[in-house]
């Protein structure tokens, strides 16, 4: 459903807003080993975060990457996505056929509507906060 980059921010901005609700900045390395992801990536994945506004990056010596406290309930998913995904996550085909639309449409066209529909509004209205307090509270996990 998501690329891989895309998965890899979602946990990577959950990550920072779990510990940005605790005060603390997160190194580069640190989400990159918390989210399993290879570190040049990771890296790139956080640049575009930061270049969307959903995460702040603090220089220095003991800077890292944060999202301010109070901005952790406004950041909803549908913004990391669309950082890094862009549409095509509502907007390609099922299939992954280049032409797939109304008056052509795949076998899954219709089904995979409905469910897009659906994904939207999840991603619309889940916010950041609450998956960092499922996290915090051991409800939900980012590494097995």
């Amino acid at each position: 459903m998501f690329s891989k980059a895309c998965e890899y921010a979602i946990r990577a901005s959950i990550f920072i807003a779990k510990n940005s609700l605790e005060g603390q900045l997160v190194s580069p390395k640190k989400i990159s080993e918390e989210i399993n992801s290879p570190p040049a990536f990771t890296a790139k994945i956080l640049q575009a975060l930061v270049k969307n506004n959903v995460i702040k990056s603090v220089k220095g010596a003991h800077g890292g990457f944060k999202i301010e406290k109070e901005d952790v309930s406004k950041v909803k998913l549908i913004q990391i996505v669309q950082a890094i995904d862009g549409d095509k996550t509502f907007k390609g085909c099922a299939l992954g056929l280049e032409k797939c639309d109304e008056q052509q449409p795949c076998p899954l066209h219709t089904k995979f509507k409905d469910i897009r529909i659906d994904l939207r509004d999840m991603l619309e209205h889940t916010n950041l906060k609450e998956l960092a307090l499922d996290l915090k509270s051991g409800s939900a996990f980012l590494k097995i």
